[in-house]
């Protein structure tokens, strides 16, 4: 099976081309220099040059903020993007996997939402992705799938696990809300599911899935679990309200998703942010030790 990942660049692109590689599938990605989603020509002009069975769509405008003033270039990349890849896949008889965002749902529930839950984006980036979204499922509606994921986390880029082991070193306290739930997710783990997905996508899997961690927690018990992984006193992490960080796009209050079409394929769902976490951060201290000079 042959496969084709854009958006290689980022934190998720490169989990994605290096778990398939370890696997031994045939992989190319293709960074945001070497492909421009927002072009039709280039996108089909990379899938007929590449003949890949599966995309894997991890480019994205993730600007949160900056979308709310920007939606017409977050949609370029965010809707048109994703639609352009659908319509190339489409015409190369190829199978597209898109990733996608918990932004999609208002935040405003107390349960995990369901793959079925009605969208109801409350921020330019949601509306952008939701777009995509729709895209990809009228354009590919037997060979696309939807992989929602959120709070991602990873050895490469930037992320809210990153800056807490870099304020930990430098900072005697540190503030984190205590007032916004969700599910710290390993970008490795989401990787390794979506590569799970190539056979299954074989035998006609197609639609919405939600890639997550297990379980649920707060910003701040993240931030206490971080600093306890680093044997750093997790007491020096202050519970504070969402309104101590006012943001032009309104973060969830709640952002959990639940898990049950993998039981449905005969997959569990990812493991719990806690184990993942553990095994994790020895990687991004390490990573990140590199990378200072």
């Amino acid at each position: 099976m042959r496969w084709l990942v854009t958006g290689a660049g980022g934190m998720l692109g490169r989990d994605m081309t290096d778990v398939l590689d370890r696997r031994g599938e045939p992989v190319t990605g293709l960074d945001r220099g070497a492909l421009d989603i927002t072009r039709y020509d280039a996108v089909a002009d990379a899938i007929a040059a590449h003949r890949p069975d599966v995309v894997v769509n991890c480019a994205a405008y993730t600007a949160v903020d900056d979308a709310e003033t920007d939606e017409d270039r977050a949609l370029r990349v965010n809707g048109d993007g994703p639609r352009h890849l659908a319509r190339a896949c489409a015409a190369a008889g190829a199978r597209l996997v898109h990733v996608s965002t918990d932004y999609v749902f208002p935040g405003d529930a107390t349960t995990p939402y369901p793959e079925d839950h009605p969208p109801a984006p409350r921020t330019a980036y949601g509306r952008t992705k939701l777009a995509g979204e729709r895209a990809v499922l009228e354009e590919l509606p037997d060979t696309g799938v939807i992989v929602r994921t959120a709070w991602l986390y990873g050895v490469h880029g930037r992320s809210f696990v990153r800056t807490m082991m870099d304020l930990e070193a430098r900072r005697a306290t540190v503030d984190v809300v205590d007032d916004q739930r969700g599910q710290p997710t390993w970008s490795a783990d989401v990787a390794a599911r979506v590569a799970d997905l190539g056979p299954l996508m074989g035998r006609g899997v197609s639609g919405v899935l939600h890639a997550t961690s297990s379980g649920e927690t707060t910003w701040y018990d993240l931030a206490r679990e971080v600093f306890d992984v680093l044997g750093a006193d997790p007491d020096r992490v202050r519970p504070v309200g969402s309104a101590a960080y006012p943001r032009p796009a309104p973060r969830p209050a709640y952002s959990a998703l639940a898990h049950g079409r993998w039981r449905e394929l005969g997959l569990p769902p990812l493991r719990d942010w806690r184990a993942a976490l553990h095994e994790a951060l020895p990687h991004i201290r390490k990573e990140s030790l590199r990378e200072t000079p």
